[in-house]
């Protein structure tokens, strides 16, 4: 585990969240607010005072939380790009989209592909989705039976960011939710598109009768998640303790904060498929290195227990949506007292996605 005891009085200071995203996201098909589950016998095992899992299994039909920022993001870029307010309705953007031959291009491990997909469908335009080479079958004909166009590179999920800038430049619209130098803006607004989880939580938290939660632990891919989550939690005086998790395979946050700079990495399999990133977004990076209280690495079995674990509770989520239960045990056997865990805490864990068929890890 990194941890960062600065984090600890460090405080936001950029722009307040935009309102107009929740009212957004209101107005798209199926718009539902997703359940805040309570864990009574895991805040019991691990003496804390609550522990709650934020269940993204079903966002807008769709068995993960991505398509809060794809659609944000898609929607004020080409209201903006087409001169249109940002009031206008879907049907008013997606008749300007096709008017100006407007093609979204992504790359993806699966479900941001498969959201930005479903974006392109709302607004019947065009989606081209790069996928590494290491996807399964499955995950493709998800992407593709959203109406996106897939395309296999010979490489990882890097290379794959390399092919779907180029074909950008030729014709395109790129839309990640990671950042580099000179590409900043779409990913911020991704960034913005994922507070609308975090404000449904809080009014959750509030309905039940259980005070501000006191830690967060997020899943980390490229960061653009992480940062939506530091950046909400440290946003007022009284901040709650943000714990990122990453797989051992995959752990380019972790390195990057061992370096003190954005470290690219080769990353191992892992079925946290969504999870398996080699480089921070660098927009995330400015916020995560000042914010981030600790990052925790975890094993794909410690993860399909818990996996079995929440399935047999009824809870179905996927690999990354059980990885931050498993930095909550970790953090609880070795790190406890240091982060501040004890029988007045509330935790939220933030369960990105969905369950989803993997190939059992060796020793589970």
């Amino acid at each position: 585990m990194f941890y960062n005891a600065a984090a600890e009085a460090w405080q936001y200071k950029g722009p307040a969240s935009n309102p107009d995203v929740e009212s957004f996201h209101r107005g798209l098909p199926d718009y539902a607010i997703t359940p805040l589950v309570s864990l009574p016998e895991v805040a019991k095992e691990l003496g804390l005072g609550h522990v709650l899992l934020k269940d993204e299994s079903n966002r807008l039909g769709l068995p993960a939380f991505k398509i809060l920022g794809a659609s944000w993001a898609v929607f004020k870029t080409v209201a903006i790009e087409c001169g249109l307010p940002l009031t206008s309705t879907l049907a008013e953007v997606g008749t300007a989209a096709r008017e100006r031959d407007i093609c979204l291009v992504t790359c993806t491990e699966g479900n941001w592909g498969r959201a930005l997909s479903r974006v392109a469908r709302y607004l019947q335009c065009t989606a081209t989705i790069f996928v590494p080479n290491f996807m399964d079958k499955a995950t493709q004909e998800k992407i593709s039976g959203e109406g996106g166009k897939v395309i296999v590179v010979d490489g990882d999920y890097d290379y794959s960011v390399k092919c779907a800038k180029e074909e950008a430049e030729r014709h395109g619209l790129l839309v990640m939710d990671v950042s580099w130098e000179g590409y900043e803006e779409i990913p911020e607004l991704v960034v913005d598109g994922y507070m609308t989880m975090l404000t449904e939580t809080d009014r959750q938290l509030q309905g039940m009768g259980i005070s501000p939660a006191t830690h967060a632990i997020p899943s980390v891919g490229a960061g653009s998640w992480a940062q939506a989550v530091v950046i909400h939690y440290k946003s007022h005086p009284l901040a709650g303790r943000v714990i990122a998790v990453e797989p051992i395979t995959a752990a380019s946050l972790k390195t990057s904060l061992e370096a003190g700079a954005i470290t690219s990495i080769s990353t191992g399999h892992t079925i946290m498929n969504g999870m398996n990133c080699g480089t921070i977004s660098s927009t995330a990076w400015l916020v995560l290195r000042e914010g981030l209280d600790a990052s925790v690495t975890v094993s794909d079995v410690e993860v399909h227990h818990d996996l079995q674990m929440l399935h047999s509770r009824g809870i179905k989520v996927g690999p990354c949506g059980a990885a931050p239960l498993s930095a909550l045990r970790r953090i609880c056997m070795e790190k406890k007292q240091i982060l501040q865990l004890d029988r007045s805490s509330v935790v939220i864990l933030f369960s990105t996605e969905g369950a989803r068929e993997y190939v059992v890890p060796d020793g589970a």
